[in-house]
């Protein structure tokens, strides 16, 4: 029994003096402690300059106008690394490396908040493929309405063959640390559709008339959309699966984290900082909540941009899912080689199942924004604002100031309050949309 009542493994029951013993790792049927900060910086850049990156135009700016749009990202920006790293400083807290969110959170707290956080990082995870899937849909749809207007290929039926890509990919990929040249990759698909995106934008904006900035609908709707938008703005920023990024990389674990972090945080943020920022003053408040959709220029260029929006969500998705691999693969003791008959067939089912329900789930409810706020509302600001600010108060609370106690409390208080607050907007939009749209809506 721990001292909050709930049970742990006996691994976990050991309590360490972290500055005095070796520091023990938990088993894993995954590699960990094999790559360099920088790699672990490309896979944290990886998903703050995934596809998403091209719906914040219209789902961060439209709603939030210029001023509040701006102060609100680079808020966003500095409270994330500062949560982020509050995360990394406990990786090796108690003498144990918490290579795991849950671990960590069931370390401090006990059994039930290991459940407990599980479940909202298995929520975040799934919501957050859902969502990447929902992108490489509308990314293969883009292609083909470029080149045939015939309505045949609908957003569903691409929706399914993104899913079935995402899938062969996550059969193929073991483990967090075996994408290696596949984050150069992502990195390469990136630049491709983010510098096509912005130069296409630039191209309209010099060219258009004077736009409408003004945020849309009525004094309600506008309440509830700008709520929405503050929690787009903390999932643009957060993995909600930092201790499992952070179990890969090489020792010092800590330092090589924050390394890690302030790349993400400094050259990782720019790419999406531009793209966000023109896209939005080129069309103002009519940009698409996926921004290939606006703009105008050459079709080839819209293609590969299209592409390479589509390419890169399967490899980033595959970051976001391999929590719940690494999960099933360590419960039911995959190991050994990835090529074996047992550990791919393994895979096909597992990973292959997993991915269905992800693309059921985005085909029948394809609203891409409705998803990254209630995302953002019910998992990013519990995991990331709230249990970041928490844990770090009861692991340290020896060596806090009284000051320093009352600034995590207030933390904890305010983004409780964002929390509940954006998971009612979310639901709403949801809500209003559903009665808009049907079930497998062509968009």
């Amino acid at each position: 029994m721990d001292d909050h009542g709930g049970e742990l493994d006996p691994v976990s029951r050991k309590v360490h003096d972290e500055e005095h013993l070796g520091v023990e790792i938990p088993e894993t049927a995954h590699q960990i402690s094999s790559d360099s900060w920088f790699q672990v910086g490309f896979v944290l850049t990886t998903g703050i300059n995934s596809a998403y990156v091209l719906g914040y135009s219209g789902t961060i700016m439209v709603p939030l106008g210029w001023v509040f749009g701006i102060v609100g990202l680079i808020l966003a920006t500095a409270i994330s690394l500062y949560a982020n790293s509050l995360i990394a400083k406990l990786h090796e807290f108690g003498g144990k490396r918490h290579i795991r969110y849950r671990d960590l959170a069931g370390f401090i707290y006990g059994r039930k908040a290991y459940s407990l956080t599980w479940g909202l990082q298995y929520v975040n995870l799934f919501m957050i493929n859902t969502g990447y899937i929902i992108l490489a849909g509308q990314a293969l749809k883009a292609v083909y309405v470029l080149f045939s207007d015939d309505g045949a290929l609908k957003l569903p039926y691409c929706i399914a063959i993104a899913g079935f890509v995402c899938a062969l990919f996550a059969i193929g990929i073991p483990h967090l640390s075996a994408l290696r040249i596949w984050l150069g990759f992502s990195t390469f698909f990136s630049l491709v559709y983010i510098v096509a995106a912005f130069v296409l934008s630039l191209q309209d904006g010099i060219k258009a008339p004077k736009r409408d900035y003004s945020i849309p609908g009525k004094t309600t709707s506008k309440i509830f959309t700008t709520i929405g938008a503050a929690a787009n703005l903390v999932f643009a920023f957060n993995t909600g699966m930092l201790p499992e990024i952070q179990a890969t990389v090489r020792k010092p674990v800590v330092g090589n984290m924050l390394k890690a972090l302030y790349f993400q945080f400094s050259v990782g943020v720019l790419p999406m900082y531009a793209v966000t920022f023109v896209g939005y003053w080129a069309y103002g408040s009519s940009t698409s909540s996926y921004l290939l959709n606006s703009v105008n220029g050459p079709v080839w260029v819209k293609a590969v941009a299209n592409i390479s929006a589509f390419l890169q969500t399967v490899i980033a998705l595959h970051i976001f899912a391999s929590p719940m691999y690494e999960y099933v693969d360590t419960k039911y003791g995959i190991k050994g080689s990835a090529l074996s008959i047992r550990n791919l067939s393994f895979r096909i089912m597992v990973r292959g199942g997993y991915l269905t329900i992800n693309t059921l789930v985005a085909a029948l409810l394809p609203f891409l924004g409705d998803f990254m706020s209630l995302t953002g509302a019910i998992s990013t600001f519990p995991l990331t604002f709230i249990l970041a600010n928490h844990m770090y108060l009861v692991a340290k609370k020896n060596k806090l100031t009284s000051l320093q106690k009352l600034w995590h409390w207030i933390n904890v208080c305010f983004f409780g309050c964002m929390s509940v607050a954006a998971a009612i907007a979310a639901l709403r939009l949801i809500a209003v949309d559903s009665k808009t749209y049907h079930v497998f809506a062509d968009l």
